[in-house]
C-alpha cells in the first residue's frame, strides 16, 4: 500500500519527440528527448560524411556560401537526430563496461563521465567496438551516406527550381534561410520531407512525385463547385517536378467563430466522402492541417487502396467478414477517430479527426537518466502525447459538430452517386491515371517495433540472428494478414531497409484497372454500414466512455401510458431480438457477430467486430439470447423466429475465438495476456460461461437446453458435455499470468472483476484453487491501494489513462470494494474503499463526484461512474449485511443514491450502463428497501420506461443514433432488463459480475 495524499499520480508533461510522429517515434530506440551528451562521440562518425557533403555542395551551381552553410547545418542536425536514438543504448552499455572494468579515472560520476567521453572521442573508439557490434559501423555509414545523398539531391533541386518557387511561396525573395530535414519517415536511402524557410516564407520539399496532388485538387474543385473557394476543402498548391516537387506551406490556425467551426466539420465530412470513393487510407492527424475553417490534407498519396483477399483468422468467418467490411468502409480512410492497439500506440487516437487534447493517454518513452555521469542508464518516462495541427480549436467539442460531419458526408455521397448513375463520375477520375500512389502493406507500427529490435544492442551483437528473427516475424505476419507481403524477396528488402533506418514503402502507378477497382468497391459499398460507422466512431475520440456534450433533448415521453404493460414489454423485448437478428453478420461456418464500438483492453474505444466480453461483446449477447429463450419457455416472452439459431451462432463465435487464442498459446506464439476484468477479460469469460450454464447453454452439441443437465453429475461437476464449466476453468487458469501483466485494478478490466466469478467457479466444481486465486487477487489489490488520507482509513486505486482516484462501480473504489467484500481476509480493505467513495459524496449536488476530470468534477446518475452503480452495490451490501447497524448504513446509501438518480438518471438513453434501465434497476431496489423517492412506484416506473422506448425507440448510447448491440451499453442490456421487468422473472442482475449460485435458472422459476 502506498501512502499519498492526493488521488492523482504525478507525471511528466511536454511533447515526447520520439513519439511526435506516429510513424517514426518509437522505432528509434531511445527518445531524442535525451540531450546531446553523446553527440561528441557521434560527431566522430558524422565528420567524414559532413566533409564529403560540404565538397559536393560547393559545386552546386548558384547555391552560394550561405545556402551551402544552411544545408550542411540541417544535414548535421538530421544525422545526429537519426543516429542518436539508434546507438544510445549501445553507448550506455559501453559506459557501464568502462566503469565496471575500472578504466575510468575520476573521483565522482561526472568526472568519470568526462574521462569516458575523452576516450570515446578518440579516433580509435569506434573501431574498438567492432568485435562487440560487428556490423554497426557499416550500417551507420549507410545511414549517413543516405542522408548525404539526400541532402545533396535537395541542394541541386533547390538551386535548379529556386526561380520557380514563387508559385508555391508568398511573394518575395526565395533565398534559403533555414532548413529542417526529417519531417516524417525516411524512405529509400534516407529521402525525407523537408521544411524549407526562404526569405519570402516557408515551403515544403517532397521527394516523391506530386501529380496525384494536382489530380486530387482538380477533382475536389469539380465535385464541390458551389462551395466558396476560400472555405472549400483543398490540398496545398504544388510545383510538380520529375520525381519530386514543392508544396505550399499550410499554416495552422484555429477557427475564430462558431460559423467557421461548423464549416470545418462539414469539410471533414466532404473529405470522408471523397476519400471513401477514392479508396483513400492512412489519413492520420499528421496528414491534415486545420487552416481555420478548412481541413487541408497535406499528404494524399494513399489512394485507390486495393482490397486484399479474405484470409481465415480462426476467430470465425463472421468476424472475418465483419473485419473486411469495416476495413473497406469509411473507417478505412483513417480520418475517423479510432484507438491504436500496438504496444507503442496503445490507446492513442492518431486519426485525422481525432487526437483531442486531454483525451490521449500519456506516452511511455525511453529516456536517459543520470545523463552526463558514468551512472547514465536507459529508463522510461511518461509524457503527454504530442498534439498535431489537425484541430480547429484549442479544446474541440467534437460531439457538438459531429452531425455536420455526418450530414456533409451523406450530401456529397448522394451527389457522387448521382454523378455515377449519369456516367459522369468515372471520367472525373481520369486525371489520376499514371499518378504514383502508395499502398500501406503493413502498419508502420509493425515496422517501428521491428526497427527498434534491430537496433537493440543484442541485435547489433548478433545481426544475423536478429535479421532472421525479423524475417520470420514478417513472414508470419504475411501469412496471417492478407494485405501484408509474404514473398521472401520482398521481406528481405523490407529487412534491409529497416537495418539502415528506412521505413519500407510500396508504390504503384494508378492504372485504369486500379482506379476502376476502387470505384467498383465504392459502388458495392453498404451505405448503412458507412453511416453506422460514421455515427459510432465519435465515441473513439474520448478515453472515458462518453463525449462531453448533450446528445439532444431529454427522452421524456409526452404522456406516460400505464395500460397493458406486459404486452408492451413483450413487444419491445421481441423487437430487440429482431433487431439483433436483422443486423447480425452471419457466415457459412455457423458464426455470427456485429460491428459496433467496443472497449478494448488498455486501448479505449474502437469500432470493430465484437470481442468476446460481457460489457459490449458476444458473451453478453449470448446471455441475453439464452435468457430470452428461458423466458419464452416460461411464457413470459414472445417467440421470435431465428432467435435460437442466432444464439447457437453467437456461441460458435465465442468458441472459435477462445479456441484460436488457446491454439496460439499452445504453439508458443507470444501473446499479450488478456485483461482479468469482470466485464472485459478473463473474469467476464468465467462469469459469462457460468451464467450460460445456469441458463442451460454452453454444452457443446446439445442444442436442446432441456438436455443440458443430463451431461452433468448430481454434484454439479462437469460431465461429458459440460463445455461451459470446462471453458470457465480454462480461463480461470490464465488469471495469475494476466494479473501480472495487468495495468488496471478495477471491476471492468482489472483483477477486482475476477474475484466473485472465481469464488462462484469454486462453488460449482469444488476446486479450492479458484478461491485461492481470488484471495491472491485481493492481496494484489491491497498492495496497489493508495491512501487518501494520512491514517489510511480511505483507499483508492490507480486508474488507466491518468484517471486515478476514481469512485463508482466500473472503474473506481466502489466496484473494487464490492469485490473485496466477498473475501474473508479483505474486509478492512473493502471498508476503506467504501470510505473513500463516501468522501466523494457532496450533499449539495446531491450525489457523488465523478473524478474522471478532477479539474472539473461533476456528479453522475449512472451505473459506471455515479449514483446508480453506488446504489446497486449498496443494495447488495444491504442484503448481505451481518448486523442491523450495517444494514441501516447501506440502506442510507441506497436512499441517497436513489434520490440522486431520480429523475436525473432518466431521459438520456435506455442503456443499463448510464441510461434509464440502469436507473430502473436501482429504483426497483430502493422500492424493495422502502427508501425510494416518494413519487416512484414500480408500475409507474415501468410505464415511464416503456412509454419512452415506444416514443423514441430503444436508444442504446450517448450518441443516440449509433448502433450498439451489447449488454451494458447497448440493445442487449435493454432487452435483458425488459425480461427482468416481469415480476416472476428470476434472471440475475448483470450490473455486478456475479453469475449467482450453481443451481439452474429454469423456465418455471418464480
Amino acid at each position: 500500500m502506498t501512502d499519498t495524499s492526493a488521488p492523482r499520480a504525478p507525471r511528466a508533461s511536454g511533447t515526447a519527440t520520439a513519439a511526435s510522429n506516429p510513424t517514426t517515434g518509437p522505432a528509434a530506440g531511445v527518445s531524442n528527448r535525451a540531450t546531446a551528451s553523446f553527440d561528441p562521440v557521434l560527431d566522430r562518425l558524422i565528420a567524414p560524411e559532413a566533409g564529403r557533403l560540404a565538397a559536393q555542395l560547393r559545386v552546386v551551381p548558384d547555391l552560394g556560401a550561405d545556402g551551402q552553410a544552411v544545408i550542411l547545418a540541417a544535414a548535421t542536425r538530421a544525422w545526429r537526430n537519426s543516429v542518436r536514438p539508434k546507438v544510445t543504448r549501445a553507448l550506455v552499455l559501453e559506459v557501464y563496461a568502462a566503469r565496471a572494468g575500472g578504466r575510468l579515472a575520476g573521483s565522482d560520476p561526472r568526472s568519470r563521465w568526462e574521462h569516458w567521453l575523452e576516450l570515446a572521442t578518440t579516433e580509435g573508439f569506434w573501431p574498438s567496438i567492432d568485435d562487440r557490434y560487428p556490423t554497426l559501423r557499416q550500417r551507420l555509414d549507410r545511414v549517413l551516406a543516405g542522408g548525404r545523398r539526400a541532402a545533396a539531391t535537395f541542394a541541386h533541386r533547390f538551386a535548379a527550381d529556386r526561380s520557380e518557387l514563387p508559385a508555391v511561396l508568398p511573394s518575395g525573395d526565395p533565398t534559403l534561410l533555414d532548413l529542417d530535414f526529417g519531417s516524417g519517415d525516411t524512405h529509400r536511402g534516407g529521402q525525407t520531407v523537408a521544411m524549407v524557410r526562404c526569405a519570402a516564407g516557408p515551403v515544403v520539399y517532397k521527394p516523391r512525385p506530386l501529380h496525384v496532388d494536382v489530380a486530387l485538387a482538380g477533382l475536389v474543385a469539380r465535385l464541390l463547385p458551389d462551395e466558396p473557394p476560400a472555405t472549400r476543402i483543398r490540398v496545398p498548391t504544388v510545383l510538380v517536378r520529375d520525381g519530386y516537387g514543392w508544396a505550399a506551406h499550410v499554416a495552422h490556425r484555429y477557427c475564430g467563430t462558431e460559423e467557421e467551426l461548423h464549416t470545418f466539420y462539414r469539410g471533414l465530412g466532404h473529405w470522408a466522402a471523397v476519400m471513401r470513393m477514392l479508396g483513400g487510407s492512412d489519413l492520420h492527424a499528421e496528414n491534415l492541417i486545420a487552416a481555420g475553417p478548412v481541413p487541408v490534407i497535406v499528404d494524399c498519396e494513399t489512394l485507390f487502396t486495393p482490397q486484399p483477399p479474405l484470409l481465415p483468422s480462426g476467430y470465425g468467418l463472421a468476424s472475418d467478414r465483419a473485419a473486411r467490411a469495416l476495413s473497406s468502409s469509411v473507417l478505412g480512410t483513417g480520418l475517423l477517430p479510432g484507438r491504436g492497439v500496438a504496444l507503442a500506440w496503445r490507446g492513442l487516437d492518431p486519426s485525422g479527426a481525432g487526437g483531442l487534447r486531454g483525451e490521449q493517454p500519456t506516452v511511455r518513452v525511453p529516456v536517459l537518466v543520470d545523463e552526463g555521469t558514468d551512472q547514465v542508464r536507459v529508463d522510461f518516462a511518461e509524457f503527454d502525447a504530442p498534439e498535431a495541427a489537425n484541430q480547429p480549436s484549442p479544446e474541440p467539442v467534437l460531439a457538438r459538430y459531429w452531425g455536420d460531419v455526418c450530414d456533409a458526408f451523406d450530401e456529397l455521397t448522394d451527389r457522387l452517386r448521382s454523378l455515377d448513375r449519369r456516367g459522369r463520375l468515372e471520367p472525373l477520375l481520369a486525371g489520376f491515371t499514371g499518378c504514383q500512389v502508395r499502398h500501406v502493406r503493413r502498419n508502420t507500427e509493425t515496422y517501428a517495433e521491428l526497427a527498434r529490435m534491430l537496433w537493440h544492442p543484442a541485435s547489433l551483437f548478433d545481426e544475423p540472428a536478429a535479421r532472421a528473427r525479423a524475417t520470420d516475424l514478417l513472414a508470419r505476419h504475411g501469412r496471417n494478414a492478407a494485405e501484408a507481403p509474404d514473398d521472401p524477396d520482398v521481406i528481405a528488402a523490407e529487412v534491409a531497409d529497416l537495418l539502415v533506418g528506412d521505413i519500407p514503402m510500396f508504390t504503384a502507378a494508378a492504372d485504369p484497372d486500379l482506379i476502376a477497382g476502387a470505384l467498383r468497391r465504392w459502388r458495392g459499398a453498404d451505405p448503412e454500414l458507412d453511416g453506422q460507422v460514421l455515427r459510432s466512431t465519435l465515441i473513439s475520440a474520448y478515453l472515458n466512455e462518453a463525449p462531453p456534450a448533450s446528445a439532444g433533448p431529454p427522452l421524456i415521453p409526452r404522456q406516460v401510458r400505464s395500460d397493458d404493460l406486459d404486452r408492451r414489454r413483450r413487444a419491445l423485448a421481441a423487437d430487440v431480438v429482431r433487431t439483433l437478428l436483422a443486423t447480425a453478420i452471419r457466415a457459412q461456418d455457423g458464426t455470427a457477430t456485429w460491428i459496433a464500438p467496443v472497449i478494448t483492453a488498455g486501448s479505449g474505444w474502437a469500432v470493430q467486430p465484437l470481442t468476446g466480453d460481457m460489457y459490449l461483446g458476444t458473451a453478453g449477447i449470448a446471455v441475453l439470447l439464452a435468457a430470452y429463450d428461458n423466458e419464452v419457455r416460461a411464457g413470459r416472452a414472445d417467440p421470435v423466429d431465428g432467435a435460437a439459431d442466432l444464439l447457437e451462432a453467437v456461441l460458435a463465435t465465442m468458441r472459435a475465438a477462445e479456441d484460436r487464442v488457446a491454439a496460439d498459446r499452445a504453439s508458443g506464439i507470444p501473446i499479450r495476456p488478456e485483461p482479468s476484468g469482470g466485464y472485459v477479460g478473463l473474469g467476464a469469460g468465467i462469469w459469462g460461461w457460468l451464467l450460460l450454464r445456469r441458463l442451460g447453454r454452453g454444452d457443446a452439441g446439445l442444442a436442446d437446453a432441456g438436455l443440458a443437465d443430463e451431461s452433468r453429475t448430481a454434484a454439479g461437476e462437469p460431465g461429458a458435455g459440460d463445455e461451459a464449466l470446462r471453458r470457465a476453468q480454462a480461463l480461470a487458469a490464465l488469471l495469475p499470468d494476466a494479473v501480472r501483466a495487468d495495468d488496471a485494478y478495477d471491476l471492468l478490466r482489472g483483477p477486482a472483476g475476477a474475484i466473485v466469478p472465481l469464488l462462484r467457479l469454486s462453488e460449482v466444481d469444488g476446486d479450492p484453487r479458484w478461491a485461492a486465486t481470488a484471495a491472491a487477487l485481493g492481496e494484489h489489490l491491497r498492495t496497489a491501494a493508495r491512501r487518501a488520507d494520512a491514517n489510511g482509513e480511505a483507499l483508492w486505486w490507480p486508474g488507466q489513462f491518468a484517471t486515478d482516484g476514481l469512485g463508482g462501480v466500473s472503474h473506481g473504489a466502489t466496484g473494487i470494494g464490492w469485490a473485496l467484500s466477498h473475501l474473508a481476509g479483505c474486509g478492512d480493505l473493502a471498508a476503506a474503499a467504501f470510505r473513500y467513495e463516501e468522501s466523494l459524496y457532496d450533499p449539495g449536488l446531491p450525489g457523488w463526484l465523478d473524478m474522471r476530470k478532477p479539474e472539473r468534477p461533476t456528479d453522475a446518475a449512472a451505473w459506471c461512474h455515479g449514483a446508480v452503480g453506488i446504489g446497486i452495490v449498496a443494495a447488495d451490501q444491504w442484503r448481505r449485511a451481518p448486523d442491523p447497524g450495517t444494514r441501516d448504513r447501506w440502506v442510507d446509501v441506497l436512499r441517497r443514491a436513489a434520490a440522486a438518480s431520480w429523475p436525473a438518471g432518466m431521459g438520456a438513453n435506455h442503456t443499463i450502463c448510464h441510461g434509464e434501465l440502469g436507473t430502473w434497476e436501482l429504483l426497483r431496489e430502493a422500492i424493495d428497501a422502502g427508501v425510494a423517492p416518494c413519487d416512484v412506484d414500480r408500475a409507474e416506473l415501468d410505464a415511464r420506461v416503456l412509454t419512452g422506448m415506444e416514443e423514441f425507440g430503444a436508444v442504446a448510447g450517448p450518441n443516440r443514433d449509433a448502433f450498439r448491440p451489447g449488454l451494458l451499453l447497448g440493445l442487449g442490456g435493454i432487452g435483458y432488463q425488459l425480461l427482468r421487468m416481469h415480476p416472476q422473472c428470476h434472471l440475475p442482475s448483470v450490473l455486478l459480475p456475479d453469475p449467482g449460485p450453481p443451481d439452474r435458472i429454469g423456465p418455471t422459476d418464480g
